[in-house]
Order: structure tokens, then sequence, then C-alpha cells
């Protein structure tokens, strides 16, 4: 027999729950980019980062945590989802990004690539 919990769950979609879309920072020098999105609460390991194509996807969702021997038989909360997607430029370095997530910022570096860089010619003496 299905609890009530069981019951009063049945037919939830997450998939459809909405996303909560974080505010992100967009910070540009001459090497590249880096984006720092606000995603409090959320785990490293409940971060997902991908890149397809042109399109980066930042998802990440914050688990409820209960106390131990403890289960919730009402929530009302709903559980964060955090999801946010970007069109890349095609100067970005798709295969050189790097990510770290430190306390509830995701800092996201993307450095250009070689020929988007800043370059100086050298004027050859005669």
């Amino acid at each position: 027999m299905n609890s009530a919990k069981d019951k009063a769950l049945q037919g939830v979609e997450t998939a459809r729950l909405p996303a909560i879309s974080p505010a992100v920072d967009v910070l540009e020098d001459s090497e590249g980019i880096t984006l720092l999105a606000d995603m409090p609460g959320v785990r490293r390991e409940q971060l997902q980062i991908d890149v397809e194509g042109d399109t980066l996807t930042l998802a990440g969702e914050i688990s409820l945590q209960t106390p131990e021997a403890m289960e919730a038989s009402h929530v009302e909360w709903q559980v964060p989802r955090y999801r946010r997607v970007f069109t890349l430029s095609h100067e970005l370095d798709r295969d050189a990004i790097s990510a770290r997530l430190e306390q509830g910022v995701l800092h996201l570096r993307i450095p250009k690539l070689a020929q988007a860089q800043p370059r100086r010619i050298v004027i050859e003496p005669v």
C-alpha cells in the first residue's frame, strides 16, 4: 500500500518544475571571459555544465536535507533548480573551459582562441 506522501506526489514530473535563472556576471579581458553565476545551496556533485555546439548550459539542483532517521511527511517548499543557457561566441575556446564552485558562486573561465586574442605586430627594421 502506498503512503500518503507517495499518493500526494503521484504524477509529479520533476522535469516540468520551473527553474530559477541564476544571476550571472560576465567579465572580459584580452585572454577570455569569466562567468560568475550565483547558485547558492548547490553542491559540486549537483552541478552540471554542458557545451553542445555553440550552446553552454549551466544547471544545478539544491537537495532538501532532512535529519537522519527522519522523513519529510509534508513539504511545501519546492526544491530549487537553476538553469541558464548561453550562446558562445566563435572566438571562444570551448575545449579549454575551466570551472570551480566557491561559496555558492560558480566561476567559469572560457579563454579566447589564440587567433582571437589581441597581438602586437612587430615592425621590422629596413
